[in-house]
């Protein structure tokens, strides 16, 4: 049982040390079996989110000898749910909550983009001038 625990962390961490690839790989195959280019660019989106979020944080945690990431990630995450709930009750009265978690996951999915490419460069950047 421990060997299937191994492989699948070392699949995970493959797929999320190139994001790219993931998300090309869902968006393509999925786009081919189901003919639904904006189903696929959306599912594609949703997977490749999951693997930002682990490699954003192990980025950050390394970057700033923290352990801090997926807390502040999840901290963002929820302040960004509450506020988009707060503005839906506001606006319609009601409250959709898969809604809210589906905008939220999209909106995760640019943030965690934009933190990568970042974290990545920082990242790149200190190994060059430590090494």
């Amino acid at each position: 049982m421990q060997w299937i625990w191994e492989s699948f962390k070392h699949v995970y961490a493959f797929l999320a040390v190139l994001p790219i690839i993931p998300f090309l790989l869902v968006y393509f195959g999925y786009g081919a079996i189901s003919g639904d280019r904006k189903k696929a660019f959306s599912t594609a989106m949703d997977v490749t989110t999951a693997l930002l979020i682990g490699c954003v944080t192990v980025l950050f945690n390394r970057i700033f000898h923290s352990s801090f990431g997926i807390f502040g990630i999840l901290l963002v995450l929820l302040l960004g749910g509450g506020l988009l709930g707060n503005m839906q009750y506001r606006l319609k009265g009601s409250i959709n909550v898969k809604r809210i978690m589906r905008a939220i996951w999209r909106l995760g999915f640019f943030l965690m983009s934009f933190c990568y490419i970042i974290l990545m460069f920082i990242g790149i950047g200190k190994s060059f001038f430590t090494a």
